[in-house]
């Protein structure tokens, strides 16, 4: 009776709608996490261990995809993002079992994270067409003119991805980003990332151009300072920052207060950041935290 070697697989990028390896040719080993039944280590793939530089090209990626995301119908930019719901729902198998090696979960857990990580995808793309009307409005003002405030996407934006929360967490902050027009760049749970290449890889069989999102791999002590002082991100997502090894947000946020960047902090203070609990129906805030509000007056006709 033969037996069968493994095929070993070695992850990378997902930057620019492509797979590149990292410039650094650096890799490291995903290992599955802990269960009350294993207690050793189990080497599940390699990941790419991406590099400044790799940070760098992800944002070239971003802006360069930018503009045309942004001015995409808001309806497209629904359809298109319902379009990846619909490939996790086909490559569901994949997602529970990354999920249950990343977060050491029951079968039963992982599909409940799964269904829960599909919905809230479904939940953000629903309300690509809906959030101007909710988010901006008509303003009274004392004159013959229309006055009115509309939410516009801000850019290119750096997000912490959360370190526990592997597919869930990640979707609960991804969606928000990019369902109003910007665009992302990713930097995955650092010793979690099977469920974020996942995401990546249903991306890629989507619609959704490439460059709007961008996942990079790696140590986040490592990437997130380039990202939080780099001058073409316009905003930065710290949620990630909690639970990282060698990060300190409040550092981080510095970095970004020196070119003005939007930042949207972690959850608890100081030291005491937490990942938050990502189970419950979230509200807008994490879609308004990366929108700027445009104001246009119009006098009124007669």
């Amino acid at each position: 009776m033969s037996t069968r070697v493994d095929v070993r697989k070695t992850y990378k990028l997902y930057i620019g709608g492509k797979f590149p390896r990292s410039e650094s040719g650096r890799s490291y080993e995903v290992t599955a996490a802990p269960t009350g039944r294993r207690s050793t280590p189990r080497f599940l793939a390699n990941a790419a261990q991406g590099s400044r530089k790799d940070a760098r090209d992800a944002v070239v990626a971003a802006r360069k995809a930018q503009p045309g995301w942004a001015g995409a119908t808001a309806y497209n930019r629904g359809q298109v993002l319902y379009r990846v719901a619909e490939v996790m729902e086909g490559r569901r198998a994949q997602l529970v079992q990354d999920v249950r090696d990343a977060e050491g979960l029951t079968a039963a857990r992982a599909e409940g994270v799964v269904s829960a990580a599909i919905d809230r995808w479904v939940w953000y793309a629903g309300w690509s067409d809906k959030y101007p009307q909710v988010l901006g409005g008509l303003n009274p003002v004392a004159g013959p003119y229309f006055d009115i405030s509309a939410p516009e996407p801000t850019g290119v934006v750096a997000v912490l991805a959360p370190q526990a929360s592997s597919l869930l967490g990640l979707v609960s902050v991804v969606a928000p980003v990019v369902v109003s027009g910007n665009t992302c760049v990713v930097v995955a749970s650092q010793d979690r990332p099977l469920p974020a290449i996942d995401l990546a890889e249903c991306l890629a069989t989507s619609d959704v151009p490439g460059g709007v999102v961008n996942v990079v791999t790696g140590r986040t002590a490592e990437i997130a300072p380039w990202l939080a002082s780099h001058r073409d991100v316009n905003a930065i997502d710290l949620t990630g920052a909690a639970d990282a090894d060698g990060v300190d947000w409040a550092d981080l946020e510095i970095a970004a207060a020196d070119n003005l960047k939007r930042v949207l902090r972690p959850g608890g203070t100081g030291a005491e950041a937490v990942e938050p609990d990502f189970a419950p129906v979230p509200d807008l805030s994490r879609l308004s935290a990366f929108l700027e509000t445009k104001t246009v007056w119009h006098p009124k006709g007669r």
